[in-house]
């Protein structure tokens, strides 16, 4: 993907701000368009995303994060490919459901890019996205999508990767290979992460107890909980809790 810089560069040149040009974006039709910092915050929307979310006012949404919109299985979904992002590693067509404002949701392609300084220092990500066809047609052409919504609705249930390639319509080594190429982390580890992200909404949204929380999102008991977080998050499930109290 080519550089923004010379389009910048025109605009400066001719003495145009290169804001006033993104305020075009609002006539994209079915396009939804944002920008986020780099906690997941947005920044900017064009109207086709206000449109998808049943909003009029861009103040409705700046300031708030794809969990104050979207299901959590989904946000957590998007947050794992904005850290992808936020690495360095623009995500080109890629396949997901988005949420829309009357709690269904449709597959759309999707393509985000990281946002740099200056200095080169990376401080959000933007990201435009646009409503695929049929599941059918969906399906063909990017097969495992069918994995990640299978994952989304059933994250604290056992997958195995047999399963998924299946209803992928792959082979068992197809899927695998597919699935590392395009998330550089394998299905069960995908999972895995899935699960911890997920949790986290639920130990500060909810009153649920540890034990309640572990049995939701799968894991044998509550030290199996404990044992994960505390390995993806690098503290306890209780400690988070308290730390995002209130």
């Amino acid at each position: 993907m080519s550089s923004p810089r010379p389009l910048h560069d025109s605009l400066r040149r001719i003495g145009a701000a290169a804001s006033e040009a993104i305020i075009l974006c609002d006539a994209l039709e079915d396009v939804p368009l944002w920008i986020k910092d780099v906690a997941g915050h947005y920044q900017w929307v064009n109207r086709s995303f206000l449109l998808n979310f049943g909003l009029e006012r861009r103040e409705q949404v700046l300031g708030k994060t794809d969990y104050d919109l979207c299901a959590p299985h989904l946000a957590e979904l998007y947050r794992v490919d904005d850290e992808r992002v936020l690495a360095g590693e623009p995500i080109v067509g890629r396949v997901e459901l988005i949420g829309r404002y009357d709690h269904t949701s449709r597959w759309c392609s999707t393509t985000k890019i990281p946002l740099h300084a200056p200095d080169g220092k990376v401080v959000g990500t933007a990201g435009i996205t646009r409503p695929m066809g049929d599941a059918a047609k969906v399906t063909r052409g990017q097969p495992l999508s069918q994995a990640l919504r299978l994952i989304s609705e059933e994250v604290g249930k056992p997958l195995s990767n047999l399963r998924l390639a299946q209803v992928c319509g792959l082979s068992l080594r197809a899927f695998e290979r597919q699935f590392l190429a395009s998330y550089r982390c394998t299905p069960h580890q995908f999972v895995r992460q899935l699960r911890v992200r997920m949790s986290c909404q639920a130990l500060v949204q909810t009153r649920k107890s540890l034990a309640e929380i572990a049995s939701e999102f799968g894991y044998a008991d509550q030290s199996h909980f404990n044992r994960e977080f505390r390995r993806l998050r690098g503290e306890t499930p209780r400690s988070y809790r308290e730390r995002h109290a209130g």
